[in-house]
């Protein structure tokens, strides 16, 4: 009879000591310190510009210039409020809303809609299409902005928040039908022949099943559609002159120029333009992933 047979207790080596020790209580096992160190370097060079930028409102053009790095002291709250009592700051706020909402919703219908067919229809030239989409993502908008805009000219859309939402929905369209295409085709097909023998046809499918299927990817296409556009600074850039269209990030260029020996008012408004987008994508960050994952899989 062997030692472990007989109820013989075996001794326990460091190194299966030292990874009992790193299980948490749920079960699950923690990584190396070296990983969490490396990581928490990472979160603080990422973290550290705009907590600069947050905190430097809070101080005056006297404090900036004695201490660069330093705390404020005391705490000053005039360079929040005068931006926040501003209607310049909040009609630009409200143009990015109206871009960034506009967009989304392009985004996703059209998006849903194209990814459906390709998904799920057999016809000649689905494959060229869907590489034609794929290929898109090589595609920056620097390299088209030209055209772009001479296009956006001769439509007549310059000036209008119009010329800036159309092309943005655009150049979104590519990440959406990737994304989204496999999440339809993860759909079974006899769930869609099922519904065919109850009646209902190709776009009640669409709108009973699929639509439903696919919200995980539809919220993470919409996530990313709306932060792509609330932070869009080259398009608005070239197609927006007149100040009462300005996006939030031609605001906060418009802004600098305007009061360029006052840093702490400057550094206040940049970071009130960017704190709804940083709350958006905190709130909406696990739906992003969950989405992403989904169409991995899939």
């Amino acid at each position: 009879m062997s030692a472990t047979t007989a109820g013989t207790v075996q001794p326990v080596s460091r190194e299966q000591r030292g990874r009992r020790q790193r299980l948490s209580k749920n079960g699950e096992k923690w990584g190396s310190p070296v990983t969490y160190f490396i990581a928490l370097i990472f979160i603080a060079v990422c973290l550290a510009p705009i907590l600069y930028t947050i905190v430097g409102g809070f101080r005056t053009n006297s404090q900036i210039t004695t201490s660069p790095a330093g705390l404020p002291n005391p705490w000053v709250m005039v360079n929040y409020a005068d931006v926040l009592t501003s209607s310049t700051f909040w009609l630009e706020v409200g143009n990015s809303a109206i871009v960034g909402i506009l967009t989304t919703v392009g985004v996703v219908a059209l998006g849903l809609m194209v990814s459906y067919v390709l998904a799920r229809y057999q016809f000649r030239g689905r494959g060229a299409i869907y590489s034609l989409f794929a290929a898109g993502l090589m595609f920056p908008l620097t390299v088209a902005i030209t055209p772009l805009y001479i296009l956006v000219k001769d439509l007549g859309l310059t000036n209008s928040l119009a010329g800036v939402i159309l092309p943005q929905i655009a150049f979104s369209l590519p990440t959406t039908v990737i994304i989204l295409v496999p999440f339809i085709r993860a759909i079974p097909v006899e769930l869609e022949e099922a519904a065919a023998l109850d009646g209902t046809s190709r776009l009640g499918f669409f709108f009973r099943m699929v639509m439903p299927l696919s919200i995980p990817g539809v919220v993470t296409t919409g996530i990313l559609a709306f932060i792509a556009s609330w932070n869009s600074y080259l398009l608005p850039l070239f197609i927006l002159n007149d100040p009462s269209t300005f996006t939030l990030p031609l605001g906060v260029q418009a802004f600098a120029s305007q009061y360029s020996v006052d840093t702490a008012k400057v550094l206040a408004f940049t970071s009130l333009s960017m704190i709804p987008a940083l709350i958006f994508f905190t709130i909406f960050q696990k739906r992003i992933v969950g989405g992403l994952t989904g169409a991995v899989k899939g």
